[in-house]
């Protein structure tokens, strides 16, 4: 198990560009399984929840070619279907929660498609009745072993309908979608997810001969075509690292840009780290936080009252930066509460900080108050584990503001989201060291 050391306590300074996106990556790699023909696509991030999906893919038969960094083909002409019943496929599709999403593109094209019941973050209760309950409605049988906890979904031909979703679950849209843009007529898929991501994925199939309508809405139409053929697609910045480069800024009173950004896909999220008295400012397409050496100060509702910071579906403010929000309120000047509505075990990361010194009352699973230090006492360096990649990145952000020196351990968890990220902060001025 993997471990950083890092020296808090210093400012940083320079420049740091963002990965490739991670939740797009797990969505764009799934949708090359639809067609025989090549498919080049740039920017993605070398991260390990990536490569897991990538290895998957081989292992199923997808031809991957690396041309350079970030930059790969993919061509899936001869797909070892075998290899989906197999023993090694149920150890290798648990790894990761991206390869639900394989489903939907297998079904679509080659009339079956299985999983097993897949990992990812412990934070809580994540169903994946959304992604189902869509395939069903388009025609698919759908089986489950509860010994082996192994999914599976059954079509001839899938048939266009109506659908309304029960939740605004990205991957189980994606997954649908997928499935739907080779089905025969018309489907409608009401309450979809419409984030970045997903609207990225939409174009990507238009450009290889789908046709979808809607795309950015939360009501997409697609007609179903006969084949889809190959492309070239490029990811967009990841959100949650600008974000998360937005917060170690504010926190180490350091003076960083953030360089293309892709600022028309951030949505709120600038505007929510300004209420939280960071200053933002936009230089091209690129992001300038100045060194905040006078704090910054938590803004209130227009009637006084406390403001609270909640998640939701996009457009709304991502649940992957709330951990990140979490720990820049610890040492802002007044109080914030911070509402996580979508997930249920994610604030439990809390403890950590209260033993590093900072003041919150974690009212229940969802909701955490938090009373700024306004950096008059500094938070405590101190010994942690990593329990998710969001939560990981959120410790590591407070060990780097924190006097002392810190160790973070199971930064695997950190690693399946973020590349290289002990170099990248380094090149910055961070004290980090990775020690296996």
């Amino acid at each position: 198990m993997g471990t950083f050391k890092i020296e808090g306590g210093h400012q940083l300074k320079g420049s740091i560009q963002p990965q490739g996106a991670k939740n797009e990556a797990l969505q764009i790699l799934c949708a090359v399984l639809l067609t025989s023909e090549k498919i080049t696509i740039n920017n993605i991030p070398d991260i390990v929840d990536v490569n897991k999906l990538i290895a998957l893919l081989k292992k199923l038969g997808v031809k991957v070619e690396k041309l350079s960094k970030g930059v790969y083909t993919f061509q899936a002409d001869q797909v070892n279907l075998a290899y989906l019943e197999s023993d090694q496929f149920k150890i290798d599709g648990r790894g990761l929660r991206g390869s639900i999403m394989i489903v939907g593109p297998l079904l679509a094209r080659f009339g079956r498609g299985y999983i097993p019941k897949p990992g990812g973050d412990k934070i809580g209760r994540r169903r994946l009745d959304t992604h189902f309950e869509g395939l069903i409605k388009l025609g698919a049988k759908f089986g489950y072993s509860k010994e082996e906890q192994f999914y599976g979904v059954e079509a001839e031909r899938l048939k266009g309908t109506y659908m309304l979703l029960e939740e605004a679950s990205v991957t189980g849209t994606a997954n649908i979608l997928m499935a739907a843009v080779l089905a025969e007529g018309k489907t409608t898929i009401y309450n979809a997810a419409c984030e970045p991501y997903l609207q990225q994925l939409c174009k990507m199939l238009n450009r290889m001969g789908a046709k979808i309508s809607g795309v950015g809405s939360n009501m997409l139409v697609i007609e179903g075509v006969d084949r889809l053929g190959g492309t070239e697609h490029t990811m967009l910045p990841d959100m949650i690292e600008i974000g998360s480069w937005i917060g170690l800024a504010a926190m180490t009173k350091s003076e960083l840009t953030i360089t293309n950004v892709s600022w028309n896909d951030l949505g709120l999220i600038p505007e929510t780290f300004r209420k939280l008295g960071i200053t933002v400012e936009r230089r091209g397409d690129d992001i300038h936080i100045p060194a905040h050496n006078d704090g910054y100060e938590i803004q209130s509702f227009i009637d006084g009252s406390i403001l609270t910071i909640a998640d939701a579906p996009w457009p709304g403010f991502t649940p992957d930066l709330l951990s990140i929000i979490l720990v820049v309120a610890t040492q802002a000047r007044g109080s914030v509460l911070v509402h996580q509505k979508m997930f249920e075990s994610r604030l439990f990361f809390v403890d950590k900080l209260i033993d590093m010194g900072a003041k919150i009352i974690l009212c229940d699973p969802h909701r955490a108050t938090v009373i700024g230090h306004d950096f008059k006492s500094t938070l405590k360096a101190t010994t942690m584990t990593s329990p998710d990649i969001r939560a990981g990145v959120s410790l590591l952000i407070a060990a780097l503001s924190a006097k002392g020196t810190s160790t973070i351990q199971n930064i695997e968890q950190i690693d399946r989201g973020y590349e290289n990220i002990d170099e990248r902060l380094r090149a910055i001025g961070a004290h980090i060291e990775r020690i296996d």
